[in-house]
């Protein structure tokens, strides 16, 4: 048995008298999932007694778009088609497929699971169309009633920790596989098999992918607050993590995934909050940016004193000098660090000059300038590159400089 599309098969309108039974499915609405097929009873009919679960050789089968259907023989499927169109069936040739947008995987598994025999003019036992709403199915929301767990990864401030989420959004599926849905899903059906009898199922196994797929995205450097953002890409988390129960199970598969709202306990938000402030008031400029900001407002507070700004300014010395450190020795100790953070200039030509073991002066040739001794060969001289201190022997530096600490080596080597 096979289909053969009836735009081919009618040709001089020889097999337009000889089609016995017109198949059709109407609008699948959106909650219907699956549908079986019905005949169509007119008066150009020649099988209008016939059985509901025969197709006769030479009907016509229908085919919407948004739509795949399939023949089921036996309870087995022996034909699919999500192509639109007209198709003629014919039990005289081999079981066909059209696949449409479903992709050529599908072929693989038809061949497969379809039967691969005529049937020499006897009909079947048992034969029905079923057609599947191939149709994005939108609109299922989704809200976890328990906190999910979900890494915050910061490497600007070193933070790594877990906290506790809460996420509200929707959802849309589509089905991909009509095969394996029907096979492992929803079979025989006698009229329509709707979203509701899968759709708790499906909202229950999806929060709990939640946990590893939202572990994926944090691996990503993605921040909880951006997950709207990254709508795609929880998408394609959820996919990998139930890849083996919808995709390869059941033929479905996530298309869209959209956040609502998402926000972290209070708890958890005052933790993320302070690791940010200390990290930031572990520089010393704004730790004593921040005091300069606090004093300035005490001190707006302290005129407004009701028992006297003397009163108000007293207070305010004693609480800064309880602190223990004031604002010049904070912008010091960042002075100090971002001078050390900066590389010591060498003087110009210094790399080029040499200094006189006899009278010490710094020269440039290959005799000294104030005595005239000649320039040693192969002996170097040193002066140290981080603060520019000078042995008193040029050529016989200690181990370690006396006035930074810094190492004596090659680096340190000015002729």
């Amino acid at each position: 048995m096979g289909l053969i599309k009836a735009a081919l098969g009618s040709a001089g309108g020889v097999l337009a008298d000889q089609w016995k039974e017109y198949f059709y499915c109407e609008a699948m609405p959106a909650d219907v999932l699956v549908t079986k097929g019905h005949k169509r009873d007119s008066g150009r009919s020649s099988n209008t007694k016939g059985s509901d679960n025969i197709i006769s050789n030479g009907s016509v089968i229908a085919v919407a778009d948004g739509q795949c259907m399939i023949i089921v023989d036996q309870g087995k499927v022996v034909e699919l088609c999500a192509e639109p169109g007209e198709f003629t069936y014919d039990m005289s040739t081999e079981p066909s497929i059209f696949c449409g947008g479903l992709g050529e995987g599908i072929k693989a598994i038809f061949g497969t699971m379809g039967k691969r025999f005529t049937f020499g003019g006897e009909p079947p036992k048992d034969q029905r169309i079923y057609y599947f709403n191939t149709k994005e199915i939108i609109g299922n929301k989704y809200g976890t009633p328990n906190p999910v767990p979900f890494r915050v990864v910061d490497n600007n401030i070193g933070l790594d920790m877990d906290i506790s989420i809460r996420c509200f959004g929707e959802y849309s599926y589509k089905i991909t596989n009509p095969i394996l849905f029907y096979t492992n899903v929803c079979g025989n059906v006698s009229q329509d098999y709707q979203r509701e009898e899968i759709d708790s199922q499906l909202k229950t196994e999806l929060l709990t992918a939640l946990q590893p797929a939202f572990a994926k995205i944090s691996e990503m450097g993605i921040r909880y607050s951006a997950l709207a953002g990254h709508t795609t890409d929880i998408a394609n988390a959820l996919n990998d993590v139930l890849s083996a129960k919808w995709k390869d199970l059941r033929g479905i598969e996530i298309i869209s995934f959209g956040v609502s709202s998402v926000s972290a306990n209070e708890e958890d938000e005052k933790r993320i909050k302070d690791y940010q402030a200390a990290k930031v008031f572990s520089n010393p400029a704004m730790g004593a940016g921040l005091m300069a900001t606090a004093t300035a407002s005490a001190m707006q507070d302290a005129a407004n004193n009701t028992n006297g700004a003397g009163m108000g300014f007293m207070g305010m010395g004693m609480a800064m000098n309880t602190g223990g450190m004031n604002m010049g020795a904070m912008y010091q100790q960042a002075g100090m660090q971002q001078q050390m953070q900066q590389p010591v200039q060498q003087p110009q030509g210094a790399v080029n000059s040499w200094f006189c073991p006899s009278c010490g002066t710094p020269n440039q040739g290959k005799f000294c300038k104030e005595c005239g001794a000649k320039k040693p060969e192969g002996v170097p001289q040193y002066r140290c590159d981080k603060c520019g201190w000078e042995p008193a022997d040029k050529t016989k530096p200690p181990k370690f400089c006396p006035e930074c600490g810094d190492p004596f080596d090659d680096g340190d080597i000015i002729s």
